[in-house]
C-alpha cells in the first residue's frame, strides 16, 4: 500500500519561509516524478513544482519561480519544498504527488495547510 505523508505546514508572516516535506512509503519511487500542488479556498488545485526521478530536473509555476525550491532524497523517498519570501497569496493546502515518468500523477498526499499572514 502506497502512502504519502506531508509535513511542515503552518502559519508564517509574509516574507517568511517554510519547508514542506513529503515521505512516501510502499515502494521505491526513485524513478518517479514527485510534485507539489496547492489549492486555495474557492479555487482549483494548481501546479506548483515538480522534480524528475532520473537526473532531478525541475519545473516551477511562474508565480513561485525564484522563491520556491523543490528537491528530493531518493534514499528516503522524500520530496521537499523550500518556500521563501512567502506572500499571502501563497496561502493554500499544499499536496505532494507522485507519478511515473510522463504519466499522470497517481498517488496523492492528504495535504498540509500553509497560511501566510500579511
Amino acid at each position: 500500500q502506497v502512502t504519502l505523508v506531508e509535513s511542515g505546514g503552518g502559519l508564517v508572516q509574509a516574507g517568511g519561509s517554510l519547508r514542506l516535506s513529503c515521505t512516501a512509503t510502499g515502494r521505491d519511487f526513485s524513478n518517479y516524478k514527485m510534485g507539489w500542488f496547492r489549492q486555495a479556498p474557492g479555487k482549483d488545485r494548481e501546479f506548483v513544482a515538480t522534480i524528475r526521478g532520473s537526473g532531478g530536473s525541475t519545473k516551477y509555476d511562474d508565480f513561485v519561480k525564484g522563491r520556491f525550491t523543490i528537491s528530493r532524497d531518493n534514499a528516503k523517498n522524500t520530496v521537499y519544498l523550500q518556500m521563501n519570501s512567502l506572500k499571502p497569496e501563497d496561502t493554500a493546502v499544499y499536496y505532494c504527488a507522485i507519478g511515473y515518468m510522463d504519466l499522470e500523477y497517481t498517488y496523492w498526499g492528504q495535504g498540509t495547510q500553509v497560511t501566510v499572514s500579511s
